[in-house]
């Protein structure tokens, strides 16, 4: 197979759904000139929403109540197991409880410094003011937010930011948010506004006469392939993180629903732009298959430090405080360790290649909650991180009370997703997408606190009034499920399986994700070179020639089969994986998450280009084997001007 190294310009994309005016005005705006449908008329609306994490449970949850007909799918075997329980820290909110200089203007601004300035201001600010109405959405569902002595919510820092202004459970944040959305969720599925379909993924999406009317999906014990159609149809399946192999997504995340979206003409944005998380227990062989995550919220109280020379062994008791380098510390003195994500993940990576990282094979940096346990208790720095120290002893066999965490940077979240407008519609009517599967809010880099903050928005906020406004305009329009459109999707996801059953190999699926993911690691993670990303767009193709040639997959399709689950899913990853190497090949400067070692300052901080590269990345799906098209959306900044990134 050709690799790719090539793209043809496309034409200009521009975001029409976004109002003028001042920029505190526009969601308002928007939602004012949005149609509606009448509350009698919902019933005769048929909406899937596949997902049921924060933004999905959320999305199936309102719409439902709304009065719509939800056809909602998950892969997990309840709509709790979805993987927003993992993100653990806490969600962003400007409500300035702290009275320390905190606003929405404070959070919008943040944001899109954060993300290094490839944002749309609109969509951020938007999230900022939403931010205030989600707190007090999921007060009012019971989620037990931490509370201070007289009873107030309690807050705290995460990085990139100099206020208190995330809420958080201890650390089960995620958990309890879904839990509030799950009980929301289960409250329309008893009342039979919502029909759930779990143990079910989603393979293919039907378009008919440039529409999106419906989706393909394999029930993944029984084997079947059906088709399910709608007027409208919400995709809320997570990011593409698992594409590296090992991340701190869960086994199951995956990047089917949004790729298939993509192949039928949904354009996918900003591929490359992928967050590694700096606060992950480190690898310890290749036996792995995923990573854990350290919860970001660790940074409040941890202090980060390496030894000052190289090659030292030493326990870390016996590493004297006139040796040791609180690197973050020194080069960032105004946030210290609660620089951004992407700062901090960066500085541990160059660290331990100087030869000064700690833990088997010098890949891991200190973590060390000694000053904490001192200055304010065991009870104290318990209460705040107990569960987080305990998944991490159980993990390790070492006790973080008495000696210091040991963590590394690790495939997290993705910035990039469906390319979506103001409304979160993608280039396919009636397709829209929320939360991580979508590109919209972060830029280049993620906040911390910020993932769960986006996915709510999206789901209790947004899409409703979205959503009607399309389907105002659309109207109800039956669909025949003998279309020849829609029989046709069908035919071709079940030939597709068949395919994969039929190679009978020598090479598992697994072996081939694992071979995937060094590739990426390698030549696409932290940090990013021409040489690299042309040797990564060599072997990807090479890669999945042969995989389609020595796969095998035992058993049938009529029936449960992982490893069939597992195929499926890492072909789609095969193509994926060359869209993102092209992304970073084609982007030259560097921004965020997103590191070209040709493009960085003096002191090798990264350096965008903002001349050659304000814009969002649109890709367009043009054919198997044939050059994507780059539709670019220029990035206007009147409220927040580009500024060199500082931290220190």
């Amino acid at each position: 197979m050709t690799p790719y190294l090539d793209y043809a310009l496309g034409a200009p994309v521009a975001d029409t759904k976004a109002p003028a005016g001042p920029i505190e005005q526009r969601w308002d705006q928007r939602r004012f000139e949005a149609k509606l449908v009448n509350p009698a008329n919902r019933r005769r609306h048929t909406v899937i929403v596949v997902g049921t994490g924060l933004a999905g449970g959320a999305a199936g949850a309102t719409l439902a109540e709304q009065g719509y007909r939800v056809v909602q799918f998950c892969f997990q075997d309840s709509p709790r197991r979805a993987h927003s329980i993992a993100a653990q820290g806490g969600i962003n909110a400007a409500k300035n409880y702290r009275n320390d200089g905190d606003s929405v203007r404070r959070l919008f601004y943040d944001t899109v410094k954060g993300g290094d300035f490839r944002a749309r201001e609109s969509n951020v600010h938007r999230l900022a003011q939403i931010s205030v109405e989600i707190i007090d959405q999921c007060v009012a569902q019971g989620v037990p937010f931490a509370r201070e002595y007289g009873g107030l919510l309690d807050t705290r820092s995460f990085g990139g930011v100099q206020v208190q202004r995330t809420f958080y459970a201890r650390g089960q944040t995620g958990q309890q948010l879904l839990l509030g959305a799950y009980q929301a969720l289960s409250r329309q599925i008893a009342a039979g506004g919502v029909e759930m379909h779990p143990r079910t993924e989603m393979l293919d999406l039907v378009v008919v006469d440039g529409r999106a009317r419906g989706i393909v999906a394999r029930d993944l014990v029984t084997g079947e392939v059906s088709t399910h159609l709608a007027d409208a149809v919400v995709l809320a399946t997570g990011g593409y993180g698992n594409v590296f192999h090992l991340s701190t997504n869960a086994k199951n995340s995956n990047a089917t629903a949004v790729w298939r979206a993509h192949r039928r003409g949904a354009w996918f944005g900003n591929p490359c732009f992928t967050q590694i998380h700096p606060t992950c227990i480190p690898r310890s062989g290749d036996h792995q298959s995923k990573l854990t995550l350290m919860s970001e919220s660790l940074r409040n109280d941890g202090r980060i430090w390496v030894p000052k020379a190289a090659g030292d062994t030493r326990p870390p008791a016996e590493i004297p405080e006139t040796e040791r380098d609180y690197y973050l510390e020194r080069m960032y003195p105004s946030f210290g360790n609660l620089v951004p994500r992407d700062i901090a993940s960066r500085a541990a990576k160059a660290v331990c290649d100087e030869g000064r990282g700690v833990g088997p094979g010098g890949q891991g940096v200190y973590l060390d909650f000694a000053d904490a346990i001192a200055r304010l208790g065991r009870d104290t720095v318990s209460a705040r991180y107990g569960n987080l120290f305990e998944m991490y002893e159980r993990i390790t066999a070492e006790d973080p009370y008495r000696v210091p965490m040991r963590i590394y940077p690790a495939v997290h979240y993705t910035m990039g997703g469906l390319w979506v407008d103001y409304d979160l519609q993608t280039t396919v009517p009636g397709l829209f997408a929320i939360g991580e599967a979508n590109f919209s809010d972060h830029g280049a880099n993620r906040l911390g606190a910020s993932a769960l903050m986006q996915g709510l928005a999206d789901g209790y906020f947004v899409l409703p009034p979205a959503l009607n406004d399309y389907l105002a305009r659309q109207g109800s329009d039956p669909l025949d499920p003998g279309d020849p459109q829609v029989e046709g999707v069908r035919q071709e996801v079940v030939q597709r399986l068949d395919r994969l059953l039929a190679v009978r190999g020598d090479r598992t699926p697994e072996s081939f994700h694992r071979e995937l993911g060094r590739i990426m690691w390698d030549e696409c993670g932290m940090a990013r070179n021409d040489a690299g990303l042309r040797r990564a767009l060599a072997r990807i193709p090479e890669l999945r020639e042969e995989f389609w040639r020595r796969v095998t997959v035992p058993g049938t399709g009529a029936s449960l089969n992982q490893q069939l689950e597992k195929a499926n899913r890492v072909a789609d990853h095969l193509e994926l994986a060359e869209l993102m190497c092209l992304d970073a090949l084609h982007r030259t400067e560097s921004c965020g998450g997103h590191f070209r070692e040709e493009s960085r300052t003096g002191q090798g901080e990264a350096l965008r280009d903002d001349e050659a590269f304000s814009y969002a990345a649109a890709w367009e799906f043009t054919g198997t084997g044939r050059a994507p098209l780059l539709h670019r959306e220029h990035l206007d900044f009147e409220y927040v001007h580009p500024t060199q990134r500082s931290y220190a």
